[in-house]
């Protein structure tokens, strides 16, 4: 399998594993599209870490298989590449990217599909599409613009540069730098914290600043509304605020 699922302590990784680079072809697509359902389908998946192992996140999508496709054929496959992308960022659960080296292109693109990205200090993230007569295709033009902003996206994409960590950092693109040894080691940690919170408490919050994100305020607010409304008929709702109420905040343990 070029990706696979894994699960501890509440956290599944779903680790990249196509040596050497994590070149992102159809198979490796369509499996990640298969690992987001299952993490999303499973109860003991409380929280989501996305690896490429130690060396590289994930260099881009497979430009040989890429070039041997005429328009046809991609006007087939690019809702599909879509697809398996989109389904990485609706996992209606926390999920951090752990970014070890390269994250260009297509691997750039499934980083942003993350809620949160921990990139080593010697990472290079870009999207460098426009090099090869392209633009991004799995997400770039639209999430990279909504996390850094119209122009800094503009940026990158007009001119397919890398982006080392710091300037990711100072951008908003990733969201903390650490240690190349450390970035998956602090990921899960990160997830595995939240794992611990309330499910659905955690997955009401994410569906409403991504679905408000994509609307006026009006309509945002009425999505928290529903929302918020919702969850005092939940069970960690009751124990939050009971244990808020008889321990102070920060103690209750949620199912």
């Amino acid at each position: 399998m070029t990706a696979h699922l894994e699960v501890a302590e509440g956290v599944g990784t779903i680790r990249l594993d196509r040596p050497p680079m994590n070149a992102l072809d159809i198979a490796t697509q369509d499996r990640l599209k298969e690992l987001a359902e299952e993490a999303t389908r499973r109860d003991d998946v409380r929280a989501v870490v996305i690896h490429g192992g130690e060396k590289v996140f994930a260099a881009g999508a497979d430009i040989k298989e890429m070039q041997a496709m005429d328009h046809a054929a991609m006007v087939v496959r690019s809702g599909a590449l879509q697809e398996s992308f989109t389904a990485v960022a609706r996992i209606p659960k926390p999920v951090v990217a752990a970014v070890n080296g390269y994250a260009l292109g297509g691997g750039c693109e499934l980083a942003l599909c993350a809620d949160f990205r921990i990139a080593a200090d010697n990472a290079k993230l870009g999207q460098p599409e426009i090099l090869l007569g392209v633009i991004p295709g799995a997400g770039g033009t639209q999430r990279l613009a909504r996390l850094v902003g119209p122009s800094k996206a503009k940026d990158l994409i007009f001119t397919g540069r890398h982006v080392k960590a710091d300037e990711a950092l100072t951008i908003g693109l990733v969201d903390r730098v650490v240690p190349a040894a450390e970035v998956y080691e602090q990921a899960h940690a990160w997830a595995a914290r939240l794992a611990q919170g309330p499910a659905i408490a955690l997955r009401a919050a994410k569906e409403s600043i991504d679905a408000g994100l994509e609307t006026d305020i009006d309509t945002g607010l009425a999505i928290e509304r529903t929302w918020f409304a919702g969850l005092f008929a939940t069970e960690d709702r009751q124990r939050g605020m009971r244990s808020f109420v008889e321990e102070g905040p920060g103690k209750a343990k949620f199912v």
